[in-house]
């Protein structure tokens, strides 16, 4: 063993004079392992919020949205669609017409978005529809030979039959329906009577109920067939946005302006972390700002390092001055005492590396932290350990036990052996 790490680890080992120098060199340890637990900890539920939240927006949203920059709707768009299927990293490309309503059952009520689609195209870009837990989407597949129908008949395509509706679960729970249920579809785009303008609606009936376990989606969306959604709107053949699933979601911006260029001038690409910057943004800051914070504690332990070595220096200056006049030289006196540091920044940070790994390997498996979907759109807390956080907090909590080690170090190369061996 080296010579200075041997002299190190005999002074922490070692019975101390002052019991108050062994005290705050267990609480320096102390305070390490806790900065690096809270830290793993931490970072770890932040990648769980972020990986969570990411995976289920690609799953229930697609990657690439193009639209017109006006919004007049997209005509020929089935021979739009084929031709951009066949650019390069596009898995899927599906149709979609969305627009604000409210759905409503007997007094209950409750604004939603319903979104028009062709469950063929759909499975293909999002995930949505393959999370119906009770009933099923199969009804939302178009109709052999559909016959128009007025705006409240009781029928679309089958006699006797109103329309099928997939409903989210909060959505479903908030205006009381079951699958089965006949609900009310008011759409915000009236049309012109010799009274007025009158808001259009029409009866669906509840084909299915999904869960995607994402409350921004259970609480407030709809799944129609395209044709009785552009029906509902007063529109003719047209959708409102093309939805793509691409090879690497992390090309979706590049990916989406070929796509726009390709489509014309007058389209649109929006990526899905265009949509989702402002989550994404605040993910981000809220792990520098969680570092930063709680990155304090470590600092703290810092100090009680300095402490403790300043003071190991003033209790050791004879022993110092006896291992100076033996032939040792500045550099290693500095050694020990950086060792001495840096030692109790290892220990520290292997026990708070231990300590928080299993806090979130255990978190991660058990969710034994509820949260309320309402606020923050999953109901557990998410626990996401990852290796490089690890190896980040521990190169941090170790550098700044090192630097906390230079002063002490420094006073002790200074001590002269005939100064403190003069009254021995």
């Amino acid at each position: 063993m080296k010579f200075e790490l041997f002299v190190a680890a005999r002074y922490l080992r070692a019975k101390r004079r002052q019991a108050v120098i062994g005290v705050i060199t267990v609480i320096s340890i102390i305070g390490v392992a806790a900065g690096v637990a809270s830290l793993v900890i931490a970072l770890s539920i932040n990648a769980g919020f972020q990986r969570d939240l990411q995976n289920q927006l690609l799953g229930s949203t697609s990657h690439i949205n193009l639209l017109k920059a006006r919004s007049d709707g997209i005509y020929h768009w089935r021979d739009l669609m084929q031709q951009l299927a066949k650019q390069p990293h596009v898995k899927g490309v599906a149709p979609a017409l969305y627009e604000e309503v409210l759905a409503s059952r007997s007094s209950r009520a409750s604004g939603m978005e319903l979104k028009g689609v062709i469950p063929e195209y759909e499975n293909r870009v999002s995930e949505l529809l393959k999370t119906v837990k009770l009933g099923s989407a199969a009804p939302l597949n178009p109709a052999p030979s559909p016959t128009p129908c007025a705006r409240d008949s009781v029928d679309c395509n089958l006699p006797g039959e109103y329309p099928p509706i997939v409903l989210g679960k909060d959505l479903a729970e908030t205006i009381g329906a079951t699958v089965g249920s006949v609900i009310l579809i008011t759409s915000p785009q009236g049309e012109l009577t010799p009274f007025g303008l009158v808001p259009k609606y029409e009866r669906f009936k509840v084909a299915g109920i999904f869960n995607s376990g994402f409350y921004n989606y259970d609480s407030a969306w709809g799944f129609v067939r395209l044709s009785d959604a552009q029906r509902l709107y007063g529109l003719g053949d047209v959708i409102s946005v093309m939805e793509f699933k691409i090879d690497d979601l992390y090309k979706a911006e590049q990916v989406g302006a070929e796509l726009a260029k390709v489509a014309g001038p007058e389209f649109l690409a929006k990526s899905w972390m265009e949509s989702n910057q402002a989550l994404f943004r605040a993910l981000s800051l809220e792990r520098v700002v969680t570092f930063l914070t709680i990155g304090l504690i470590v600092f703290v332990a810092a100090l009680n390092i300095l402490i403790s070595l300043i003071m190991m220096v003033m209790e050791k200056t004879r022993d110092i001055a006896v291992l100076v006049s033996m032939g040792a030289k500045s550099r290693q006196v500095r050694g020990i005492f950086i060792f001495q540091g840096v030692l109790i920044g290892v220990v520290g940070t292997i026990l708070g590396l231990i300590v928080g790994y299993a806090v979130a390997l255990a978190g991660a498996k058990y969710h034994f932290l509820a949260l309320n979907p309402e606020v923050y759109s999953i109901s557990y807390v998410p626990f996401a350990p990852r290796l490089l956080d690890g190896i980040l907090v521990a190169a941090v909590a170790l550098l700044i036990s090192f630097v906390a080690t230079l002063y002490p170090s420094w006073s002790a190369a200074r001590i002269l052996p005939a100064e403190a061996l003069r009254y021995e």
